[in-house]
């Protein structure tokens, strides 16, 4: 009888936990909305701040030239792709996670592993007498990339992001810092393997140009750390000491016998069009039915690829290391990197997807430092114990020496940070400034910047790091 019973309840339990599980599908996007949505219209408001001038400037170069850069492969080898596509790719990204994201302050843009991820694709295909077209087939993996991440996001799958530590996303950046340092020294190099010996003069320009401003920038970087100057001035050359080394150093390339040298710079198209004059939109419903099978298998991959890149670039950008007042919204921000995955696709070009260490440094351009102990609480407690109206009891000798300690003590301690200017406006106006390059103007000074020092701009921003 009691096990009747027991079976009685057990199978009556059953649709009662199909119902809940049911219920709870999508329950963590909706969550995310909710947390958010009242922060919405101060994440405008709050953007009115000056670190946010110094902190668009950063992401720009940190995210758009180094991605420009270690996309060259990709743009050289497949011919499908060129800088158009890259810095369309960027805006994208900026736009949809500026505006609808749940983590603005999360950099999102093409990155080195989906370079590499693409070309291994299109080295594969190139392998085939029957291959199908390239953009189509792409299409179709970032279709299927796209479509596992909104089930992602729906089955709260990203709740599992709690088992992730510091020491995970750590070690991730450190595997990120070497594959980038090793391909900038491929890149940088690569001109001394030309046949033609009068591409050597440049090849040596080339490295020197990198090596200069490597230097530069580290030397703006260590001042910036010093007591030599104040403490405006150390903050102006964090902000914009490897921009203003980047503009000298290209600079150079067209002084005297370096002009002569011809160094290899950037390959550039025509003004808002992709590259080989194909359409914007590419037509993958028209791929054989066999291919879209296979590819189902690569959106696998890169839906594994994207939900710990992407993931961990938010963990920490959003580390317990910033004073942070606003709520994260993970399984929003992925089922949007689906969408964006999807439109990728749909116009041929490279997937963006959560910039690491371009995420944290965001983060960390916006700090605002300040003394754990203010000035005012100082000067208050001078106040009180000065006067000797506002004590009960006149102030002792113990009194007088506590204040002195405290204003000596107010001077010694270092600024630490109080505060980040959690706002939209840095990421949206640094994806902008990328359709301000595709004008015609603006990329031929793309094209004059030298490629090392385009690669030299990652090694910078992973030392901040």
């Amino acid at each position: 009888m009691h096990s009747l019973r027991k079976n009685t309840n057990e199978s009556s339990s059953w649709p009662r936990k199909v119902f809940a599980w049911f219920k709870s599908l999508g329950s963590g996007i909706i969550l995310d909305i909710r947390a958010r949505a009242p922060w919405y219209i101060s994440d405008w408001k709050d953007a009115w701040n000056y670190r946010v001038v110094p902190a668009t400037a950063l992401i720009f170069f940190a995210n758009v030239l180094p991605g420009i850069a270690f996309s060259l492969d990709l743009i050289e080898t497949t011919a499908q792709y060129g800088v158009a596509e890259v810095l369309l790719s960027s805006f994208m990204a900026a736009f949809i996670f500026s505006i609808f994201g749940a983590q603005p302050l999360t950099i999102a843009g093409v990155t080195g592993p989906i370079t590499v991820f693409n070309k291994t694709i299109f080295d594969i295909l190139e392998g085939r007498n029957d291959s199908p077209n390239y953009l189509h087939f792409i299409g179709w993996v970032y279709l299927w990339a796209a479509i596992i991440h909104w089930i992602t996001a729906v089955l709260n799958w990203c709740n599992f992001l709690k088992y992730v530590t510091l020491f995970s996303c750590d070690t991730f950046g450190f595997y990120v810092s070497w594959v980038y340092l090793q391909y900038g020294i491929q890149v940088t190099t690569r001109q001394l393997q030309s046949t033609d010996p009068h591409n050597i003069p440049g090849a040596l320009v080339g490295i020197t140009l990198a090596l200069l401003m490597l230097v530069t920038s580290f030397l703006f970087q260590s001042l910036s750390r010093k007591t030599f100057f104040h403490r405006h001035v150390r903050r102006f050359l964090a902000d914009y000491g490897m921009p203003m080394s980047l503009i000298a150093s290209s600079a150079m390339a067209y002084w005297g016998r370096f002009n002569t040298a011809n160094p290899d710079t950037l390959p550039i198209g025509l003004a808002f069009m992709p590259a080989g004059g194909r359409e914007w939109l590419v037509r993958f419903w028209q791929l054989d039915g066999k291919w879209i099978g296979i590819a189902l298998p690569f959106g696998i991959v890169l839906w594994i690829l994207f939900f710990f890149d992407h993931n961990v670039s938010s963990l920490m950008a959003q580390s317990s290391d910033f004073p942070l007042r606003k709520p994260p919204g993970f399984h929003w921000d992925f089922f949007l990197l689906g969408i964006t995955t999807f439109l990728a696709g749909l116009l041929g070009l490279p997937a963006p997807n959560g910039l690491i260490p371009q995420a944290p440094i965001h983060t960390t351009s916006l700090l605002v430092m300040g003394h754990p102990l203010k000035k005012r609480d100082v000067e208050q407690d001078t106040t009180i114990i000065g006067s000797g109206a506002q004590t009960p009891f006149p102030p002792t000798d113990a009194d007088k020496a506590r204040v002195t300690e405290l204003s000596s003590l107010n001077k010694m301690i270092s600024e630490v940070p109080v505060s980040v200017v959690e706002q939209r406006v840095s990421n949206l106006a640094q994806g902008s400034l990328c359709l301000v390059l595709l004008t015609g103007p603006f990329l031929h000074i793309l094209n004059l910047i030298p490629r090392g020092e385009l690669i030299v701009t990652k090694p910078l921003y992973l030392s901040q790091f």
